[in-house]
């Protein structure tokens, strides 16, 4: 009489088309090899539920920090000139910002449950740590708005609070703000990277600097597309924002061939096959990356070839490319994770079997 066990086994060796001879011409396989083979394509871990509305705000908020810290950066050591890119800046800042914890509360499903992560900081948690960089950076954020509001002399009909706010030290708020606004650019990489998801965590050292990075393309680019349509933004303002386009593009290329090369063939499949490796490819590496650096380039080696209009082509490649770059990677975790060939290659890599 055979037991449940090879009934099962037998209904699987059928299922796979292996005789016994078969199994042990393969006898060279180990144990574990041939367990991990009897799964069938079923996912080992859970998927995240992660869908547009993280995309989204990965995008927005990254754009929101990286533009606040270019904003005090250019009102630190940008000199007159950079007026333009400070105000840019910090209203770009708090119009990514409004609908970033919007987007992260309805992802959450119930709106108390943002509240209840403010009880407490645990710092040994990725999301509660990134809500209280979220919450901390938005003050800074809005006082840094409000402050520019200020010196345009929006607020001028609110006499005492006008007075207050053109009196407050507004490069010292941005030199602290800057510290959260770096957070808020970057943590999302650390975030997706702290979890058991194989695409992610494989590159748990390089998706917060990539992210970062990122964003401070992505900031760069609608600073510019913002300047490149209004009136009289000067051709050095628009140059100094191609050089930090430049620089930060090349900084996110050189960040994804490493992150690719340390997936491996196996993780990196999402980014290969089918139409998210379409994607990657055209989207974020042609139109994000390899687009706008030819642009960019194209205006230093002829600098009197439209740089307004190639400027602002350019800013809204990278941003196209940047949005492109959050879809895909997200969904290539979910790919990822559901693909057990990918989760026993990293257990294998990072915990060695024996």
């Amino acid at each position: 009489m055979t037991t449940r066990y090879e009934r099962t086994w037998d209904n699987r060796r059928k299922q796979s088309k292996q005789t016994p001879a078969d199994e042990s011409a393969n006898g060279a396989r180990s144990v574990t090899d041939q367990t991990r083979a009897s799964y069938y394509g079923v996912p080992v871990i859970h998927k995240p539920h992660w869908k547009w509305l993280i995309i989204v705000y990965f995008f927005v908020g990254g754009i929101s920090g990286a533009s606040y810290v270019l904003a005090s950066i250019a009102h630190l050591v940008g000199g007159k000139d950079a007026g333009r890119i400070v105000r840019a800046g910090r209203y770009l800042s708090l119009a990514a910002l409004l609908p970033s914890p919007i987007l992260l509360i309805l992802d959450l499903g119930r709106p108390e449950r943002f509240h209840h992560m403010l009880y407490i900081l645990k710092l040994r948690s990725t999301m509660s740590v990134g809500t209280w960089i979220l919450t901390i950076f938005s003050g800074f954020c809005g006082l840094s708005a409000l402050i520019q509001a200020a010196e345009d002399g929006l607020l001028s009909r609110i006499g005492f609070a006008n007075r207050l706010l053109l009196a407050l030290p507004a490069k010292a708020i941005g030199a602290i703000g800057s510290l959260f606004g770096f957070g808020m650019s970057g943590y999302t990489g650390i975030l997706i990277a702290a979890t058991a998801v194989p695409f992610w965590a494989k590159n748990y050292r390089l998706m917060g600097p990539l992210f970062l990075t990122s964003a401070l393309s992505n900031a760069s680019a609608a600073i510019t597309l913002t300047l490149s349509l209004a009136r009289g933004t000067s051709h050095s303002t628009l140059q100094r924002l191609e050089h930090l386009d430049m620089l930060a593009a090349i900084g996110e290329l050189t960040l994804l061939i490493m992150a690719r090369r340390n997936l491996g063939p196996v993780i990196a499949r999402p980014l290969r096959e089918g139409s998210l490796g379409n994607i990657y490819r055209w989207g974020v590496l042609g139109v994000g990356i390899t687009a706008p650096l030819a642009l960019l380039s194209l205006t230093r080696l002829k600098p009197h070839a439209a740089p307004r209009l190639l400027a602002g082509i350019s800013a809204a490649l990278t941003l196209i490319g940047g949005f492109l770059f959050r879809y895909v990677f997200v969904m290539a975790g979910r790919a990822s994770a559901d693909d057990p060939q990918a989760t026993y290659e990293f257990t294998r890599r990072e915990r060695p079997l024996g």
